[in-house]
């Protein structure tokens, strides 16, 4: 058995014994030996593919402790006619080692997903052009070259059509003069011939083409239906004519004007598939093509392209900012709605973050680069949103496995209506058209078309109101929640808590906050920032630390010079003193200072509700949703802040690890379940939901690890996800309709004879256009 040796990058081991181990690991599947190079963190392996797979060895490797470091290839690829084309060229791309491909027909992009480094682009290209098909690398700068190549493409398009048509209108106006009982004017049958023909084999060549790759690899597509339905009305015509059989009918306006209109649609297609990816064109348009930067105290004007971090961009009255950065100088009110959906304009001024692509309305500004061009917010945001419409939804994978059977379905139907049709009329004529007009009406495009094009509005919609869809997954089963679990600080209040009050064992309440804050100066969670926040206000300065330790869900650890040890954190957690008389203050958090025997201090720390947090509420209780706050927070603040946001189910004092136990037993009870958090401390939680959100404020973290971030940070923009979600999968579900009664109804009229092949090729444009058309009113959704 042949061997196959392959190298991988591995991620996760930290000295020798660890790739000794993984060895040992790899070793024990069958057929599988492996060297592991802790130095290069890569592993040889040597497997024998009919004993154990690649999937098996990588499966090992997670199941070790280890990881495989994935790469993401993305191709534009052309030359795909229906969703047939995209199943075959999916099946095509995972039978290449260790990946994983998603083909998007309504997108005409593929996604390959591998372990870094086994695949080459080369070998990926070339699978792609054997199954008939031509590829180039998809690359995020080039998206507006993209939108040049669709519109190039629908130009080319509509020659071919109008070609088409032109040499097809004489068979029209002839079947006009016979609705009239002009029979003169009956073109002669050579004329037709020569008419029909150039149709047939020169503008309908592509249809050939596309038919013999797709029977060359063992699949069917709508080629083989069209090539196959015109080719015998074409055939027997052809022979009618050059027999001389005047008593038989010829059928070339049939075969022209199938041709004809599947050109129609799929003209039509291209430019409703065209409108589908404008959030993305519109997302590009937004960055300005030019900056003005100071240099050696010169104003120069320059292309974006040429911009370095470092360089100080001056952005006036109106203009758009080319870079990510910090304010060094100036004031102005700064529209980030195409990063936020905020329509205010936000108060920029020294030292705040600016975004590339949003836009000064007032003032002017000097800002220093801290990131240009494709490291920018908005084109990660563009990427993310390319990568969101291109993925599946779970609901399209029944569409996929009727398309990948249609065809081959469909031509023995028409096979069944040919024989049974001759048989019963003794006609073969009329059956050989019956069974044409069977094989035309069957095409699967609407079918294809039906989820991605849903997709591609829902997610574009989304980003432009600052939701930001992961991925066409999260898309659909947000709609479908009904318990939301949302963390208290920072999502349910503003998460800028502040110090009310102190009480110090020793009535030194500013020693106590001095050294609270000394030892909080290493920790990053919102009550700390409280505590340095009073300590700076008071003019307190930090003591050195050392040996600072933090506890998830507890409090910090450190040593200062002549206090030994403290702890700052949860009074449980920090002592086992018990507290003054009058505390925890009702309503607010409680942080304890303590050595290893006495309580040191305590400190009252409060939030406040974020102005939309009662609304919001409201507005997703009335929706369904069942809306329950976990928080690590003690009870008494917990019922406060419950209370007032109108929560009726709440549960307090939680570690991150209860709180995605709290989510895994809502959905053993059956609840579906979405985590709202700030995408760091809830991030177990997070990972438990049935689908997350981060509220995301244009943070980096949140935008890279949950399923939808509200850019803007409202807990209301959950309620628009869920209703964006719930109008998506309506939109799906009328597609999927639209796609199947065009099928359902037409194919027994086709193969009783109650649908011609002119009016049968009519109907199929018509069903993929009304699939994309539909699609396209999502552009309305409020």
């Amino acid at each position: 058995m042949t061997e196959t040796v392959i190298t991988l990058p591995i991620a996760g081991m930290h000295c020798a014994a660890c790739a000794a181990r993984l060895e040992k690991v790899l070793g024990k599947l069958d057929g599988v030996s492996a060297s592991v190079s802790f130095a290069s963190e890569q592993a040889q392996i040597h497997y024998q593919p009919g004993r154990s797979s690649l999937q098996q060895v990588q499966d090992a490797i997670v199941k070790a402790g280890f990881s495989v470091p994935q790469q993401q290839l993305q191709l534009d690829i052309s030359g795909m006619t229906c969703a047939a084309c995209a199943v075959r060229l999916e099946k095509v791309l995972n039978k290449l080692p260790g990946v994983n491909a998603q083909v998007n027909f309504a997108t005409s992009a593929a996604q390959l997903q591998f372990a870094a480094g086994i695949l080459p682009i080369a070998d990926a290209l070339h699978a792609v052009r054997k199954a008939g098909f031509s590829a180039t690398l998809h690359e995020d700068a080039g998206s507006e070259d993209l939108q040049q190549l669709h519109a190039r493409q629908y130009r080319r398009e509509l020659g071919w059509f109008g070609l088409a048509l032109l040499l097809t209108l004489p068979f029209l106006l002839e079947m006009l003069a016979m609705l009239f009982g002009w029979h003169q004017l009956m073109l002669p049958r050579s004329l037709q011939l020569a008419l029909a023909t150039p149709v047939q084999f020169i503008i309908g060549w592509r249809f050939y083409r596309g038919a013999w790759h797709a029977l060359r690899s063992g699949g069917a597509n709508m080629d083989v239906l069209v090539a196959l339905g015109t080719s015998m009305a074409w055939l027997l015509s052809t022979v009618v004519t050059l027999s001389g059989w005047q008593q038989q009918h010829v059928y070339f306006e049939a075969s022209a004007a199938v041709i004809t209109l599947v050109l129609l649609g799929k003209l039509l297609e291209a430019r409703a598939r065209g409108k589908t990816s404008g959030a993305i064109a519109s997302l590009i348009r937004l960055a300005p093509r030019h900056a003005r930067i100071e240099r050696d105290g010169q104003l120069q004007d320059i292309a974006v392209e040429q911009l370095q971090v470092g360089d100080v961009v001056v952005v006036r009255h109106g203009e758009s900012l080319p870079v990510d950065g910090v304010v060094v100088e100036g004031q102005a009110a700064i529209d980030e709605s195409m990063l936020t959906g905020e329509s205010l304009p936000i108060s920029k001024t020294i030292g705040d973050k600016v975004y590339a692509a949003t836009r000064n309305q007032q003032g002017m500004l000097k800002v220093r680069a801290g990131s240009v061009g494709s490291q920018t917010q908005l084109a990660e945001i563009i990427r993310l949103v390319g990568l969101a419409q291109g993925s599946k939804a779970p609901i399209q994978r029944l569409a996929d496995q009727i398309a990948g059977v249609f065809v081959p379905v469909v031509a023995t139907i028409a096979l069944l209506t040919l024989l049974f049709n001759g048989w019963w009329l003794g006609d073969w004529s009329q059956a050989l058209i019956r069974a044409v007009a069977v094989l035309v009406i069957a095409c699967p495009c609407a079918l294809g078309l039906a989820t991605p094009t849903a997709i591609m509005m829902g997610v574009g919609k989304g980003a432009g109101r600052g939701v930001l869809f992961r991925n066409a997954a999260a898309l659909e089963t947000a709609g479908r929640i009904n318990t939301l679990v949302v963390d208290k600080t920072g999502t349910l209040t503003e998460g800028r808590p502040v110090v009310t009050a102190i009480w110090a064992a020793d009535g030194d309440e500013n020693r106590v906050l001095q050294l609270a804050a000394s030892v909080e100066s290493g920790s990053e969670h919102p009550l700390a920032h409280a505590i340095l926040q009073q300590a700076a206000e008071r003019g307190l300065a930090l003591l050195p630390l050392q040996a600072f330790q933090a506890e998830v869900g507890q409090g910090v650890t450190a040593s200062i010079d002549a206090y030994g040890s403290l702890r700052v954190g949860r009074p449980d957690w920090a002592s086992n003193a018990a507290l003054p008389a009058g505390w925890p203050l009702p309503g607010q958090s409680m942080i304890a200072l303590a050595d290893d025997t006495r309580l040191l201090g305590l400190l009252a720390i409060a939030d406040t509700l974020r102005p939309g947090a009662v609304s919001a509420v409201k507005t997703l209780q009335q929706m369904g949703v069942q809306v329950i706050m976990l928080t690590g927070d003690n009870p008494s603040t917990a019922a406060a802040i419950a209370s007032e946001a109108g929560i009726t189910d709440y549960r307090a004092g939680l570690r991150p690890q209860d709180k995605a136990e709290a989510v895994v037993q809502l959905q053993a009870a059956g609840r579906k379940v979405a985590m709202l958090g700030d995408g760091v401390n809830d991030a177990p939680a997070l990972a438990a939901a049935d689908v997350s959100f981060a509220m995301g404020a244009g943070s980096d973290v949140a935008i890279e690890t949950a399923d939808i971030t509200l850019m803007q940070g409202d807990i209301l923009h959950v309620a628009d996800a869920i209703r964006l979600s719930r109008a998506t999968l309506g939109k799906i579900r009328q597609n999927l309709f639209f796609a199947f009664i065009y099928n359902v109804l037409g194919i027994p009229l086709a193969a009783l004879g109650m649908l011609n092949p002119v009016l049968a090729g009519a109907a199929m444009a018509m069903s993929s256009v009304s699939v994309v058309s539909n699609s396209l009113l999502l552009r309305r959704w409020k």
